[in-house]
């Protein structure tokens, strides 16, 4: 028998609008479990609401969300998916509300019941890996746009989630840090599901394609793009 592979985040049938205004009818989407998928679609088609609806922070008029095998209805469902999967939203200033920059990225572990002592470890490798370790110490409203990207990045990754929704990460990062996230989700990230425009950043990471377009969902060939 062949290896049963885990359905991590199911949407069926889902119908979504904002007032009067279609998003999504009728949208089927499923991640497995070591999946590393792109999402990619004209702006407005609804790629961060798809975002949104995982994480229970938007509701559909219709359809189930079934997240790590269990219906997600109301609120509190989704607390454990926002303890188990990791969001970076697409603007960098929704993510980030700690004074400093350390404290911004120890957030999440401390939250997750992690002592002191290890914080400070995911904190110190987490800043190496992103090369901010000199940013530590700073207030996050003196960070520039990309020192922002990099810190938010660096916050969801500290939390080390069994699945990431990253929206437009390589926004405002130079060519050697978007290396090094590319190095990163090659090689430390085993299930994600990318939204960017960047088509070329996305060759290099993902290995299913999507396009999101007039509220429906397709698989699409890389090749093609």
């Amino acid at each position: 028998m062949g290896k049963v592979v885990q359905e991590l985040i199911s949407l069926k049938n889902i119908h979504f609008g904002y007032n009067q205004t279609k998003v999504f009818e009728n949208l089927n989407f499923t991640l497995k479990k070591g999946e590393k998928v792109a999402l990619i679609g004209p702006n407005g088609a609804g790629k961060t609401t798809l975002l949104y609806l995982i994480m229970g922070f938007l509701k559909p008029s219709q359809g189930d969300i079934i997240i790590f095998g269990k219906p997600r209805k109301k609120d509190k469902d989704f607390i454990e998916v926002r303890q188990r999967i990791g969001l970076l939203f697409q603007d960098s200033d929704s993510q980030l509300f700690c004074p400093t920059v350390k404290e911004d990225i120890a957030f999440g572990p401390l939250n997750q019941g992690k002592s002191r002592k290890e914080v400070l470890k995911i904190v110190k490798e987490i800043a190496e890996l992103f090369n901010i370790t000199h940013l530590l110490d700073r207030p996050i409203y003196k960070l520039s746009g990309g020192e922002k990207r990099m810190v938010a990045l660096a916050g969801v990754f500290a939390m080390n989630p069994e699945c990431y929704l990253l929206d437009e990460p390589s926004t405002g990062l130079d060519q050697k840090t978007t290396e090094k996230l590319v190095w990163f989700l090659k090689k430390n990230v085993e299930t994600f599901l990318v939204v960017s425009h960047d088509i070329e950043f996305l060759k290099k990471i993902a290995h299913r394609f999507y396009l999101l377009e007039d509220g429906r969902i397709k698989e699409v060939s890389p090749d093609s793009l």
